[in-house]
């Protein structure tokens, strides 16, 4: 997969791609990390009477299993809210989901996000945050347990709002927040909401298939 300058990210000499398929590369220890896919929302949603579709989750696994094939991970780590909730982990979501490390090529490890709670997934038990090499990976926004760490992390679903009135822009982004160590990924799932991006933090908009620095 080729890379530009205005889609890497280099933190202490170590190189991250910021992939416009809302996922985050990181090529030295092929790690494939992502957040907030939110699996099953639709099925939450329809039992609480709301008509959703049932595609989405297809779209989200599809372009996971698209990033796999270009760039053969040694992992994909989720950094939690794999699925939406108990109402939508139902047994067709449960096979994908045992079928998904084989079909990936590669382990799946999951960071516990908040909407694991009360479920459980066989053979994919949510982790605590955890580092790999200069990466300190989490759910929510945490404090790395010694300096120099990235908290690379998700939960917020930032969005960055370009332009005003009808002309109002909101593009899914990646957030830097240098002073605190921290890279916020945008949300991995197609039916996912997103909230304002903080203000202050780098930020690089994903649109039309670009990853793009904000001013």
């Amino acid at each position: 997969m080729s890379q530009t300058a205005l889609s890497q990210l280099v933190w202490h000499g170590h190189a991250l791609q910021l992939l416009p398929q809302r996922a985050l590369w990181d090529p030295e220890q092929r790690l494939l990390l992502l957040a907030d896919l939110h699996l099953g929302k639709a099925e939450s949603f329809q039992a609480s009477g709301v008509p959703l579709p049932s595609d989405g989750d297809l779209d989200n696994l599809n372009r996971l299993l698209d990033l796999a094939t270009q760039l053969r991970p040694a992992a994909v780590v989720v950094l939690g809210d794999l699925i939406h909730g108990p109402l939508g982990l139902t047994a067709e979501l449960r096979q994908k989901l045992a079928a998904l490390p084989a079909l990936l090529g590669c382990p799946l490890r999951l960071v516990g996000g908040n909407h694991e709670r009360g479920s459980w997934i066989d053979g994919l038990p949510p982790e605590p945050a955890l580092q790999a090499g200069p990466l300190w990976l989490s759910h929510g926004p945490s404090v790395p347990p010694q300096a120099g760490l990235l908290n690379v992390c998700g939960h917020l679903h930032p969005v960055a709002l370009l332009g005003q009135g009808a002309d109002r822009l909101r593009l899914p982004c990646f957030a830097l927040d240098r002073r605190q160590g921290r890279l916020l990924l945008p949300a991995f799932g197609s039916l996912t909401g997103g909230h304002p991006c903080p203000a202050g933090l780098q930020r690089w908009g994903i649109a039309d298939g670009h990853v793009v620095q904000l001013p």
